[in-house]
């Protein structure tokens, strides 16, 4: 996973400016077009002081973190996206998080719901 991170500051500041970005109550995702690398998605995370002292943001990341994990393959290929945790992110459960996640990206047109787990389940 170490080459699908994003970062440098710069390639923050270029998502920012040049992408798009959606938002709902819990998460703001800002997608880019990955020039690049086209099979491969990037990802960066970024959690704000706001949300909680040091132990909150780092929980708040691992959540992002595992739910794209877990559902990175219905995610199309060639993006680079940024996460950004909203303040009301801080005390929601795993579940909040990954279905916050998952709107997002359907949001943005990039989900995929074949080979969903919880399809046929």
């Amino acid at each position: 996973m170490k080459e699908e991170v994003v970062r440098k500051n710069l390639e923050f500041r270029r998502i920012y400016k040049r992408g798009r970005s959606f938002s709902n109550k819990l998460l703001v995702l800002y997608i880019y077009k990955n020039r690049d690398n086209i099979n491969l998605n990037r990802l960066g995370i970024s959690v704000s002081k706001k949300v909680g002292k040091s132990v909150t943001r780092s929980r708040v990341k691992r959540l992002i973190k595992e739910s794209y994990r877990l559902n990175k393959e219905n995610v199309k290929k060639g993006f680079d996206f940024v996460v950004i945790a909203r303040v009301n992110s801080n005390d929601k459960p795993y579940k909040d998080i990954e279905a916050s996640l998952i709107n997002l990206f359907k949001k943005a047109g990039l989900y995929n719901n074949e080979g969903n787990f919880y399809k046929d389940h």
